[in-house]
């Protein structure tokens, strides 16, 4: 039940940067609203080392893995949001599932891992949920659909820099290293189109910024309450939930093959999962 709440909340501030990213479309550019989402993480971070009753340390001897990680994360987080200014939301968040399988083939290539047979069953189910939702053949598909594709790779390699971090670096440090590493970049680029945010632009704004942070909290505590694979299954209910936003606030339609390719890449996810957790059984008996 816990991780039910958590992850309720994990849904809720995945919408809400949604709705945030598309209402500033058009408006604030892509880098600007990124770069002030980091300075606002990066005072949450801070704010919550100083209040903490342990001494967080921000040292690290891995800055050129952290920056690496937040170079294409900050790439992914850019082609998300130029997503969701073109395309339907549950669009967007149906090819975003892509990301772990992405994830296994980059884990494979650069970290060594072994491709297993689950892995491939995975990787296969992946790969034709992505078929039925970009439908090559039946009609031309739109470049902004390619573009996420290539924000959802992005993203992978991001977490697999994320999986070797996490073995020596805690989720704060790392955190705090997104921010620190992304806020710059998002200034640079940001500078020629820079525009004054003005009245609701600010809120939705600061709702981006705390979202961001409020989305990787509530799904790590889901985490700790339940089994990978539930949280998957879980995590999956932000479809239909962004399908029905788009639905209210935007007159978006909801398209069948959407909802199958997204249950495809669900599958595959679980496949995954499942076949982690039958290696880790094996080698715990070993």
């Amino acid at each position: 039940m816990q991780a039910f709440f958590w992850m309720m909340g994990t849904l809720a501030s995945f919408a809400l940067m949604a709705v945030g990213a598309r209402e500033l479309s058009g408006d604030i550019a892509t880098q600007q609203t990124l770069f002030i989402r980091s300075v606002i993480g990066l005072f949450c971070v801070l704010l919550i080392s100083f209040l903490s009753q342990k001494r967080i340390k921000f040292q690290t001897k891995r800055l050129k893995l952290h920056t690496m990680r937040n170079i294409f994360h900050f790439l992914g987080q850019y082609g998300w949001f130029i997503g969701l200014g073109l395309l339907p939301l549950a669009e967007v968040f149906a090819l975003e599932f892509t990301v772990p399988i992405w994830t296994l083939i980059i884990a494979s290539l650069f970290l060594g891992e072994k491709i297993t047979q689950s892995k491939l069953v995975s990787i296969a189910l992946g790969f034709l949920g992505v078929f039925v939702i970009l439908k090559p053949g039946i009609a031309m598909v739109n470049s902004a659909s390619l573009f996420v594709l290539a924000s959802a790779v992005c993203y992978a390699i991001s977490h697999t820099a994320t999986k070797s971090l996490s073995a020596t670096e805690s989720p704060l440090s790392i955190l705090f290293y997104m921010c620190l590493v992304q806020m710059p970049i998002g200034l640079c680029l940001s500078v020629s189109s820079w525009v004054w945010p003005e009245g609701m632009q600010w809120s939705w704004l600061v709702i981006i910024g705390l979202t961001a942070l409020s989305a990787h909290f509530c799904i790590a505590k889901a985490m700790q309450y339940a089994e990978a694979t539930t949280v998957v299954t879980l995590d999956f209910l932000r479809l239909p939930l962004i399908a029905l936003v788009g639905v209210v606030l935007y007159s978006e339609s909801i398209e069948i093959g959407l909802i199958f390719g997204g249950l495809l890449m669900l599958a595959a996810n679980i496949v995954s999962m499942r076949g982690r957790r039958v290696v880790n059984a094996n080698n715990k008996e070993l």
